[in-house]
């Protein structure tokens, strides 16, 4: 993880992997971007599909949590739990933590498109199929 020495051990404030997402987050169809929670927080319509977390609550993480299909959070968890984790609050409805420097911009745009589709009106992801 990179360190930031102005923060004696602390994550360095993800300044940079915030812009990998929302770079990621906005090219998507009818989305927008509030705070919410104290982080940058993606809606499609007036539902939310990706949060960021820039060490939220001086958890150590700095990810983006979005929802996954059923099935999806425990398997990903399982098979490379230095990338994703559960998440607080949201990680019982599914949702997972995904450590953005631990991701390629292919693999997280893929998750994040996922999760777009989950929340996203149906009309709206047939259109854009």
């Amino acid at each position: 993880m990179t360190m930031n020495n102005s923060n004696k051990g602390k994550p360095a404030d993800g300044s940079i992997q915030i812009e990998r997402v929302r770079g990621i987050c906005l090219a998507l169809p009818e989305t927008w971007e509030k705070i919410s929670h104290g982080e940058p927080t993606w809606f499609v319509g007036k539902k939310v599909f990706a949060m960021f977390s820039n060490n939220h609550h001086d958890d150590g993480h700095v990810a983006v949590t979005v929802p996954a299909a059923i099935g999806i959070q425990e398997m990903l968890i399982k098979k490379a739990p230095k990338k994703f984790y559960c998440p607080p609050y949201v990680g019982c409805r599914g949702w997972i933590g995904i450590e953005v420097d631990r991701v390629s911009d292919k693999e997280l745009a893929l998750h994040i498109h996922e999760a777009w589709k989950l929340i996203a009106p149906k009309k709206l992801t047939a259109a854009n199929e």
